[in-house]
């Protein structure tokens, strides 16, 4: 008997049964701001404004204005509940998802039979069509632009064909076949192939797909050089579960869609046609990004033009909050796995463990764990805060911990820096270098002397390790190990 297949609802029945990763309320809910406001308090995390907790994922079965659609938020949001979903343990995702990238299973095309996401099928050219009424997408805030697609993951190729990429973008929508697509600068191949065709003025078919396997949401994160131009993330999910990802022709544009997801939009991005983001809202607000803070609304975002939605019988919408834990996982993770597979081909067996915390929304803080065997490893820590820098461009802060600190536990992280650290000989300040443009501290106003452009910003390492030849002074106190000392809760 063949497998079954993995998609979002074969995840879901695993953890379904587990209250502290699983909660379904039929309480109606207003998809405008009070959905996400509902969220904040049960599980968001990462960077939302407090109060906000680790919690369940929430799976909203009475959606305001769309009586037919359930909207799943939060799925990600716990690094215990990815490890779990996973079959792994949550420390050493990183490591796991190294190991994915290296040994990759490529997709597999299966036919419209085999593609529950195409049971409901509404074109473009149907009277009536409107996607603000068949996509059930959330504001995450009053003064959000729009309602806001947050994990779709886009799939596109090259104009000949000859490379296919998955990312994932924030897209608004803005009227009813049209779409706002945010593309960060540099880096995302989907941008490249999309400079090609606007340059041959073409339109560039893509398909939006939306409630996915998280293997494949996590997966389709890496960023260059990781995985360099022309590798398709999709293999990287393949790997987490040993089973290659399945994809299904599209039904109205030539490219292909994820034959499991939940919902599909199909359409073009099209060439050398912008849109203001807030044109429905005049906010001058997007939507909350990872850093905590409101995007601004981008004045001139590529326009995607709507051929068709498809979706599953009793279809699930997945969303996220933008500044949640959820994007921790989602950004954070892969980030790991890129650090560590740079830092263990040029100084192996130095860096035990990496982990991005919420603190840095996933993308603009690591933690290292260092081993220092000898002498000769003094100082290796900071050529490996170096390499972490190189591996991951928007990264902006670097901790250096010794390997009996619990990088997981921000409190022992910090401890170090009240013990084992001295600021005007443990600092390293990088000045003018490139980040990530959606921090809003790094802008020219902010410091004028080495930020010449948004998006510059001085990267920082904070070195908490001891010095090897000091390391009997600072051997911490030894309790007495007990093995079995759950017998005394019960």
């Amino acid at each position: 008997m063949a497998e079954q297949p993995w998609d979002l609802r074969r995840v879901l029945d695993e953890i379904k049964d587990d209250p502290k990763n699983y909660h379904e309320t039929d309480v109606e809910v207003d998809p405008d701001a009070e959905l996400s406001g509902v969220y904040r308090y049960i599980g968001a995390g990462g960077t939302v404004q407090r109060p906000t907790q680790e919690g369940p994922a929430m799976m909203f079965n009475n959606v305001k204005g769309f009586p037919d659609t359930r909207v799943l938020t939060g799925l990600m949001a716990s690094r215990r509940r990815v490890g779990k979903m996973f079959h792994h343990d949550y420390q050493t995702l990183g490591q796991y998802l190294n190991e994915a990238v290296s040994h990759p299973v490529e997709p597999e095309t299966v036919t419209e039979a085999d593609a529950p996401a195409h049971d409901v099928i509404y074109k473009a050219t149907d009277e009536g069509f409107d996607i603000r009424k068949l996509v059930a997408a959330p504001t995450n805030t009053p003064q959000d632009a729009g309602p806001y697609i947050t994990v779709g993951v886009v799939l596109g190729s090259s104009m000949d064909k000859s490379k296919s990429d998955v990312t994932i973008h924030r897209m608004v929508l803005e009227d009813k076949d049209k779409l706002g697509i945010y593309i960060m600068p540099g880096g995302r191949h989907i941008g490249a192939f999309a400079e090609e065709y606007e340059k041959a003025n073409k339109p560039m078919p893509i398909t939006i797909n939306i409630g996915l396997d998280p293997a494949i949401t996590i997966g389709a994160t890496f960023e260059p050089p990781t995985t360099p131009f022309g590798y398709n993330e999709l293999g990287v999910a393949g790997a987490i579960r040993n089973q290659a990802v399945q994809l299904v022709d599209g039904v109205t544009v030539d490219e292909q869609a994820i034959a499991r997801s939940e919902y599909t939009l199909e359409g073009y991005i099209m060439p050398n046609e912008r849109i203001q983001e807030d044109i429905n809202t005049h906010t001058g607000k997007a939507m909350p990004e990872f850093p905590g803070y409101d995007g601004d609304a981008n004045p001139a975002l590529q326009v995607i033009k709507v051929t068709a939605v498809t979706h599953r019988e009793n279809a699930i919408m997945q969303s996220v909050i933008g500044p949640s834990e959820e994007h921790v996982s989602m950004a954070g993770i892969p980030t790991e796995a890129s650090i560590l597979q740079l830092v263990d081909r040029a100084i192996p067996g130095k860096v035990l463990n990496v982990y991005n915390p919420p603190a840095g929304g996933g993308k603009l803080m690591t933690i290292m764990q260092i081993h220092k065997e000898n002498e000769a490893d003094e100082g290796i820590q900071r050529q490996a805060a170096l390499l972490a820098f190189s591996a991951f461009k928007e990264l902006k802060t670097v901790i250096l911990v010794d390997e009996d600190v619990d990088i997981f536990d921000m409190n022992d992280v910090i401890w170090t820096m009240n013990t084992r650290f001295q600021a005007d000989e443990d600092l390293m300040v990088l000045s003018g270098m490139r980040n990530h443009p959606l921090d809003p501290s790094e802008r020219p106003q902010y410091d004028p002397k080495s930020i010449r452009f948004r998006g510059m910003s001085s990267k920082l390492v904070i070195d908490g390790t001891v010095p090897f030849d000091m390391k009997d002074q600072f051997e911490r106190a030894q309790f007495m190990k007990v093995d079995d000392w759950e017998k005394y809760l019960k």
